[in-house]
């Protein structure tokens, strides 16, 4: 039986809001504490199960797998979703653990865009780092795809261990997204080595940079269907990546790396220390690649108006931005894309200005303060207040000379709006 909206359990002060999710194995519910008024999930085994002959054998796994879950989280990841407790409600048995609002990676694509390269990798391996965790601890989750990757923040976290596969015969496990795109060959026969979380994790980096689910294992076997490379969807993809894909996507488990740090190592591209910029830019270089990232902003600011002739007025007006040379802009972008791993940059802010709206008024501006992280409390950040590290939000960095040329004041969004740098000069 389904509980239904509103129902109260007995053992435990939870009140039922509504079904989550629905899958062979198990039903998800978001449930309210009553004395904590706190939304958390509640996990339980599908009550069709009882009729399968080995349904004891089910519960016993569960029960032994939820509680070794419950000791890895005793030490909270920060990519792993917090499991915390374990009850039986009546004869049914009950995996209590954390909320977390917002979007999967599947609904984020699905509604939104691809994810910038850089970004895609950068959340990938956030997952990657969990499941590193969850294997040291004898875990394989199974299930690290697009629908079971949230984020939370500006952090990918890891939700919904894979326990139905590892305990229910294939008949009834789930399928995802009505295809097995995101599942290995050897899952179907119960396997629980970590190359089953390196197969599905590389789906969803797949995923995540071509917006299509990658073709499914079980038609590369039986049809030899192929598996298009993501380089040839999306060919500004580097080749670090796509091979990481592919190689991860191998058909037989014996191909693919065989830990997921293996894995990961594929996906460090290394920064060159001799990348070729303009000798204006290499004091920035130098600085961006030591992490110096106050110390990077303004020299960001110092060089933008040395190219532009402004550095007696000391900030950018109209004209200035619109006849700002592209290469000049693009070479800057690059090097504060390349070495803040995607998280910073004016094609980052361009992207989540696009995201609150892409209008050149001041609405849209307080958005974008409110994304990158410049407002707080409705309130405009002095250039002082601003965060010069990799925890601040997304796009927060460069900031000077938004902050110093009166940004909060006018509400120009007079970077990418108009005939500025997001029209055709781009």
């Amino acid at each position: 039986m389904v509980w239904p909206n509103g129902y109260q359990l007995q053992s435990r002060d939870y009140v039922i809001e509504k079904v989550l999710g629905q899958g062979g194995f198990g039903i998800t519910y978001k449930a309210r504490h009553l004395n904590l008024d706190e939304h958390f999930v509640i996990k339980t085994p599908h009550e069709h199960l009882k009729d399968e002959p080995d349904y004891p054998k089910y519960v016993d796994r569960f029960i032994k797998e939820a509680q070794r879950i419950v000791k890895v989280c005793k030490n909270p990841h920060p990519h792993i979703v917090r499991v915390f407790d374990l009850f039986q409600e009546g004869d049914t048995h009950c995996m209590i653990m954390d909320f977390i609002p917002g979007e999967t990676l599947w609904q984020w694509v699905h509604r939104r865009d691809v994810l910038l390269e850089a970004t895609a990798v950068r959340y990938i391996r956030q997952i990657g780092e969990a499941l590193q965790v969850v294997h040291q601890a004898g875990l394989v989750h199974r299930d690290a795809n697009p629908g079971n990757i949230m984020f939370r923040g500006d952090s990918a976290v890891l939700i919904d261990f894979g326990i139905a596969g590892e305990i229910v015969p294939v008949t009834v496990t789930s399928k995802h997204f009505g295809n097995d795109a995101f599942a290995p060959l050897e899952q179907r026969d119960g396997s629980r080595e970590p190359t089953v979380d390196i197969y599905t994790l590389s789906a969803s980096l797949y995923y995540s940079v071509t917006g299509q689910p990658p073709q499914s294992s079980l038609n590369r076997k039986l049809y030899e269907a192929e598996l298009v490379p993501p380089k040839q969807l999306v060919p500004s993809l580097s080749d670090t990546v796509n091979e990481a894909v592919l190689k991860g996507m191998e058909l037989y488990p014996q191909n693919r790396p065989q830990t997921m740090n293996e894995w990961l190592s594929l996906l460090q591209t290394p920064i060159p220390t001799t990348m070729t910029v303009s000798p204006r830019y290499q004091k920035l270089q130098q600085l961006l690649a030591a992490g110096k990232w106050r110390e990077a902003d303004e020299e960001t600011a110092r060089v933008m108006l040395q190219v532009a002739g402004r550095e007696q007025e000391g900030w950018l007006n109209d004209d200035s931005i619109n006849q700002f040379p592209c290469e000049d802009f693009r070479q800057i972008d690059g090097l504060w894309v390349q070495y803040s791993n995607g998280r910073f940059g004016f094609s980052v802010q361009k992207r989540i200005w696009q995201e609150c709206g892409g209008k050149d008024d001041y609405e849209t501006g307080c958005r974008l303060g409110d994304r990158v992280g410049w407002r707080r409390k409705e309130e405009w950040l002095d250039y002082d207040e601003l965060t010069f590290s990799t925890v601040a939000p997304p796009g927060h960095l460069p900031g000077k000379m938004r902050i110093q040329e009166g940004f909060r004041n006018t509400g120009a969004v007079q970077w990418w709006g108009g005939g500025g740098w997001c029209g055709a000069r781009w």
